[in-house]
This record gives C-alpha cells, structure tokens and sequence, in this order.
C-alpha cells in the first residue's frame, strides 16, 4: 500500500508514501477515503510529504477527500506539499477552497479549531 492511515481521537491522518499520486495510487486512496468516511471520520489530514508529483486522478482523489469531510459536516487539511505539487493546486485555483498547512502539527490546529466552532453550532 502506498499510504498509511492513523486514527487519532478526533482526526485521522493519511500519509501518502510515494513519489507520484497518479493512476497508481489515487483509486486505492480514494477507495480508502469513502470506507473512512462511511465508518464516521469527518476530519481528515493527507500528508503529501513525499509525493513530489502529482497528476488530475490525484487532484480528484484530494477533491474527493475534501467534499466527504464537508458533506459530513466536518474539515480536510492537505498538508506537506512539495514545489511542483504546490504549483500543481494553485495553477488549477484549488488553493482557493482547500485547507492547506505546511506541517501536520499546523494542520491538527486548524482541524482543532474547526472541531470548536462545528461544537458551539
């Protein structure tokens, strides 16, 4: 498997171990996301720390990830984004509506935050 999946107590990561997210990979993840999404996990993290290139399937299955968590009420982060990946996402405008974060640390912040004001509604 190209990715690990570590449930924590409010959020669940996916660290995609990899150079490519293409056709390889990207229908196993995406796969991944609708079982997790269906067992209740509505915050999610994918770390793309090592994934260096990125083609459209793996821009549909981070598309993917980011409509379940908000279909569910809950918040996706993409986190660890490499140059040409980083290019990738703001050539195709999707910076303008994912949750982006340097660090997983960062990106657990902003799930976190989105946690409270999704409690206090």
């Amino acid at each position: 498997m190209s990715f690990t999946v570590t449930k924590n107590a409010k959020y669940t990561l996916i660290t995609l171990h990899c150079d490519k997210l293409d056709t390889s990979v990207a229908p196993s993840l995406k796969s991944e996301l609708v079982v997790l999404n269906a067992d209740g996990v509505k915050y999610m993290i994918i770390d793309l720390t090592e994934v260096r290139y990125c083609d459209s399937s793996g821009l549909s299955s981070i598309l993917v990830a980011n409509r379940l968590c908000k279909n569910a009420n809950g918040a996706f982060v993409l986190t660890g984004l490499q140059e040409a990946v980083k290019k990738l996402i703001t050539i195709s405008q999707l910076d303008t509506i994912l949750n982006i974060a340097p660090t997983a640390k960062e990106s657990a912040d902003i799930l976190f935050a989105e946690l409270a004001k999704n409690s206090d509604s």
